[in-house]
This record gives C-alpha cells, sequence and structure tokens, in this order.
C-alpha cells in the first residue's frame, strides 16, 4: 500500500468518560474528509474493531487510487502555454525593471507546492519554456 505504518490514518480512541473504545479513521482527498468510527464493542474487542478499521481505510484508499488513474489534467481557457503547470511569470525588479520566466508548477504530494523558474533573459522565450516543460515532466513523471 506504500503507506509508513499499518495503522497510518488510523486513531485509538479511548475515553472512560463517556465509554468510547475504538479506533477511528480520517482520510482526505482533494477536500473531500471520509472519517469512520469502529468501536470495540461492536467488533469483538479491540482487535476486531481494528481490523475492521483497516479494511475500511484500505477500501478508500484503493478508490483514491482507482481515482486517480482515471483523471486527466486539460489546461484551462486561462493557460496560455499550452501545458498544464506551466506558465509564463512577469515580477517587477528594482528601478522599474520586469522580469519574464517561464515557471513550472507541481505538488509533489502532501499539500505541498514545489516551482522552479526558468529567465527569459537568461536562456530565451523558446529555451526557457523548455526548460520548464521539462522540469514539469520529470517533477510528475508524465
Amino acid at each position: 500500500m506504500g503507506q509508513e505504518t499499518e495503522n497510518f490514518a488510523i486513531t485509538r480512541m479511548e475515553r472512560a468518560e463517556n465509554s468510547t473504545f475504538g479506533w477511528q479513521v480520517r482520510l482526505q482527498r482533494r477536500g473531500v474528509k471520509y472519517g469512520k468510527y469502529f468501536a470495540d464493542r461492536g467488533h469483538g474487542g479491540p482487535e476486531g474493531s481494528f481490523e475492521a478499521a483497516k479494511n475500511w481505510r484500505d477500501a478508500i484508499l484503493k478508490q483514491f487510487t482507482e481515482n486517480a488513474a482515471a483523471r486527466v489534467c486539460s489546461p484551462s481557457a486561462r493557460n496560455s502555454s499550452g501545458v498544464v503547470g506551466v506558465s509564463k511569470v512577469t515580477i517587477p525588479g528594482p528601478g522599474g525593471a520586469i522580469y519574464y520566466f517561464w515557471q513550472a508548477t507541481w505538488s509533489p504530494g502532501g499539500g505541498e507546492r514545489r516551482s522552479i523558474r526558468f529567465s527569459v533573459k537568461r536562456y530565451g522565450e523558446r529555451q526557457a519554456f523548455r526548460l520548464a516543460v521539462r522540469a514539469r515532466r520529470e517533477a510528475t513523471g508524465s
């Protein structure tokens, strides 16, 4: 499954004050939250509720994997480069100077965002664009 631990996204809940004993699963994907509680009482004890929690979590993770394969990125109407994740940026500099770059942007996961810029002044328009496209493809593996 590629997860760090057997109990990835699973938390033990033990609250004697309100008789809560079980396992809580919490996941989030593209802004949608998934969660479910598995009480020890309903699953024959801590081991049974943990197994039920793992099975539910694994089923949700499998849906994520299957849905990711169906996802197709396409340029929006605002994309003038024609390549997803590659755009031309303008940055004002000191003394009124304006600098142009081609920028590659991608998300390595976990809500992170990465980008790299290639100067039009240094590389020229075409080469800066090509370098940004290559950087994006290498970073995303596509």
